[in-house]
């Protein structure tokens, strides 16, 4: 039976062409459990493949038609086939780590077809270190990118002898209140941009005390003061319009080298990420000679906890919002950044921390809408952007996980750019490492894997400025 696509659904899917892809993936890394055969991988396909019941998430489709008078529903697939969604692939000699990013690039950059259920999963193997790896995709009008990464959490197990798990599309058992809680809340933070988007053409009455808040938030802009709203950010070669082509770039360090390094300085481990990236960034553009005399603008989004910020909300909780953080880039030391960006997050936050739920998420929103707006309307290159790059950081499990024995080593995210965002920056922490995903145009951004060694050259120069 077809059921009605929910507005916000609908605009990712409308949205979608050859260039933008609006689907998100993630890529997990797993070593096999001790005494794996030679048939642990075609096996552990099989076992996703036979499920005894998909979940009706993962069987319905988008299809519009007369009879829908035009407009987009959820439609059941009734000829589903599983082997279509669930692949097996291997990677060529040498097997590197480089094949299997690029073979995630390719697989990141193709459409789902409207026709089948907009999902797919493929095991690789072939990695000459004999790890398993997985590449899924699922289309963001589906689900969205935390809740993907949850639905992979649900099925794994901190014990490393459990047996009989199933796979993430199969029917699952009910999970526990606190869990789900749990779940709703980073899928909360994580989704601020999009929220923010959602909202940015429809802030309501809901927003009371709306003109005091947005003439301190235009204050501190006009100022070029940290607030949910930019309006200097520079422009930059990320901020043009791009091709359907993808690169994706992974790599993971210890918390615990991050977290010395925010001890030691008075900053968070947030701080230290988006300092990596504006070390990073600052030396890619650099060597592309296009280097911006002003700082380039992270959008980040942050949750603020009531109790601490002292939120005017009945409802208690979090409020989420956007902060648009001065990276520091103009400053060739990297301690002098680490430092801005702590001015910049404290500044951004204590702006958030003055409003009500609902006003963070109005001021998000007037943020967010040149992001938006700006390629609707064809105008790259005729107004400023909003803000040079998304670098969002996803709290995730803290301890080792399994599936059916399988060691789960690592998650690394892939993200969606737009026409005007050409990279995006997104971290999700595991089992004591942060766990970097870089995805972009490839032709916009070349060369993007060379961030990887700049990430790594700018914690190691923090740690340097740190004194740790």
């Amino acid at each position: 039976m077809a059921t009605p696509i929910d507005p916000t659904s609908t605009a990712f899917l409308l949205a979608e062409n050859r260039n933008m892809p609006m689907h998100v993936g993630g890529l997990q890394l797993f070593r096999m459990p001790d005494g794996a055969g030679k048939d642990y991988v075609r096996e552990m396909v099989e076992g996703m493949r036979d499920v005894d019941e998909v979940a009706p998430l993962f069987l319905k489709h988008p299809h519009r038609s007369v009879r829908t008078a035009g407009q987009l529903v959820w439609k059941p697939d009734d000829q589903f086939d599983i082997e279509h969604h669930v692949r097996h692939s291997a990677l060529p000699k040498p097997g590197r780590v480089r094949e299997l990013l690029e073979l995630c690039s390719r697989l990141h950059s193709t459409r789902l077809a409207w026709e089948r259920p907009l999902w797919e999963a493929t095991v690789i193997e072939g990695l000459r270190d004999g790890r398993v790896a997985m590449y899924t995709k699922t289309h963001h009008a589906l689900v969205d990118g935390v809740s993907a990464m949850r639905l992979l959490a649900s099925v794994l197990s901190t014990d490393p002898d459990q047996r009989g798990m199933p796979a993430p599309w199969g029917v699952l058992p009910e999970r526990s209140k606190a869990s789900r809680e749990r779940d709703d809340a980073e899928r909360r933070l994580e989704d601020v941009p999009i929220a923010a988007l959602r909202s940015a053409l429809g802030i309501t009455a809901e927003a009371a005390g709306l003109p005091g808040a947005l003439l301190r938030t235009l204050g501190k802009s006009v100022r070029n003061e940290t607030s949910p709203l930019s309006l200097y950010a520079p422009r930059t070669m990320f901020n043009q319009k791009i091709t359907g082509s993808r690169r994706f770039a992974a790599q993971d360090w210890p918390i615990e080298r991050l977290r010395a390094i925010g001890k030691a300085t008075g900053t968070t481990i947030n701080d230290v990420v988006i300092a990596m990236c504006s070390g990073a960034l600052r030396t890619y553009l650099l060597e592309q000679e296009a280097l911006p005399e002003q700082s380039l603008v992270a959008m980040v989004p942050v949750g603020l906890k009531a109790k601490e910020s002292h939120l005017a909300s009945v409802e208690g909780g979090n409020a989420v919002g956007a902060v648009m953080v001065q990276m520091g880039t103009e400053r060739p030391d990297p301690g002098d950044r680490l430092h801005a960006v702590h001015r910049s997050m404290v500044d951004g936050k204590r702006a958030l921390s003055s409003m009500t739920p609902t006003q963070v998420l109005a001021m998000s929103a007037l943020g967010q809408a040149p992001a938006i707006l700006t390629p609707l309307l064809r105008m790259q290159g005729l107004v400023r952007p909003p803000y040079n790059v998304i670098i969002s950081n996803v709290p995730g499990p803290r301890t080792t996980h399994y599936w059916n024995g399988a060691r789960l080593l690592g998650v690394y995210p892939l993200s969606i750019p737009i026409n005007g965002m050409a990279l995006n920056i997104t971290c999700s922490s595991y089992d004591g490492l942060m766990c970097f995903g870089l995805t972009g145009c490839r032709r916009t951004v070349p060369h993007l894997q060379r961030l990887l060694t700049h990430l790594d050259d700018e914690l190691k120069d923090l740690e340097k400025a740190a004194g740790v």
